[in-house]
């Protein structure tokens, strides 16, 4: 039975740690697993521009011995030059996993009903669970636990935000979430994510209080103002989300020795600064690099088994 990959929220705690425990041999021992994934294809469909995912799955996949087959927008137009679910179906004969990046997040739970190989959830404007995914592992190797550790997200209540909110409720690690009004996570994202918390024992807290939630926090994590698809909207958010950048000034109501994170791509100067970015608490680039080992990690899970 094929298995996909669409949000954080549909792992249980036994798998997302199963997952942990591969990424990690995965990135001790990379020749250990050449052969993983021979003879198997990747298709990525990306409706939205990337640099880490795209580059991050076609590496990880060319290193466990499979191939991946980039289509971008002109060549798949989801729903417009054809159904998703003729896409799903027709690939689903040529290929052993599909990777999504798009828009709409019905875009890829409709993948994942007509597609009879594994869907991976590259990016929707409602999560990123790759990112968390390697997110959480940069924490757990750095800190060597998630329990009763607190992450302070400043910013913008967006995709990235969702997903570890999910995380951090499904693994135990608390979470603070600091958004201007009106920009806060789904609601609800954060009455399901609170029901995982009853288990794990993590609290999650939204405010509109920057300094009220780095305090004592061990993880400071941002993302940029406007996502993709707000272009139009920086201007204005720029004057909103003016007291959400991370700077030396927040930082100082942190944890001293506080993990600095973001998902990248980063505009300096507005949601975190060049001093943030380069600090010696920044664990940005780890992150970037971890991507490609989760997701290695989360490859070999859904595609070996139909080996």
């Amino acid at each position: 039975m094929k298995k996909d990959f669409i949000s954080i929220k549909d792992l249980t705690l036994n798998e997302i740690n199963g997952i942990f425990e591969l990424t990690c041999a995965l990135k001790k021992n990379k020749k250990r697993f050449a052969n993983s994934l021979k003879g198997l294809t990747l298709a990525l469909i990306f409706q939205k521009p990337s640099n880490r995912t795209r580059v991050s799955f076609e590496v990880g996949m060319y290193q466990l011995g499979g191939n991946s087959l980039y289509l971008s927008p002109q060549e798949i137009n989801l729903g417009v030059r054809e159904s998703i679910a003729d896409v799903a179906k027709t690939l689903s004969r040529y290929v052993d996993g599909i990777v999504l990046r798009t828009f709409e997040h019905k875009n890829c739970l409709d993948m994942a009903v007509s597609a009879s190989v594994p869907v991976i959830n590259g990016l929707t404007d409602y999560s990123h669970p790759c990112q968390a995914l390697a997110d959480l592992y940069t924490i757990k190797e750095k800190l060597k636990t998630l329990k009763n550790v607190t992450l302070a997200y400043v910013g913008d209540g967006n995709n990235v935000c969702n997903s570890l909110i999910f995380a951090a409720a499904k693994t135990g690690m608390n979470i603070n979430v600091a958004t201007p009004p009106g920009y806060a996570p789904a609601q609800e994202v954060v009455q399901t994510a609170t029901g995982f918390t009853g288990e794990s024992g993590s609290f999650i807290k939204i405010s509109n209080d920057p300094f009220a939630a780095v305090k004592s926090a061990q993880i400071v994590y941002t993302d940029v103002w406007a996502s993709m698809g707000q272009e139009e909207e920086i201007q204005e958010r720029k004057k909103i989300f003016k007291d959400f950048q991370i700077n030396a000034k927040l930082l100082s109501a942190a944890d001293k020795n506080c993990l600095i994170m973001h998902c990248l791509p980063a505009h300096r100067g507005e949601e975190i600064t060049d001093e943030a970015m380069e600090s010696k608490n920044s664990v940005v680039f780890d992150q970037a690099e971890n991507r490609m080992h989760a997701q290695k990690a989360v490859l070999i899970k859904l595609l070996k088994i139909r080996r």
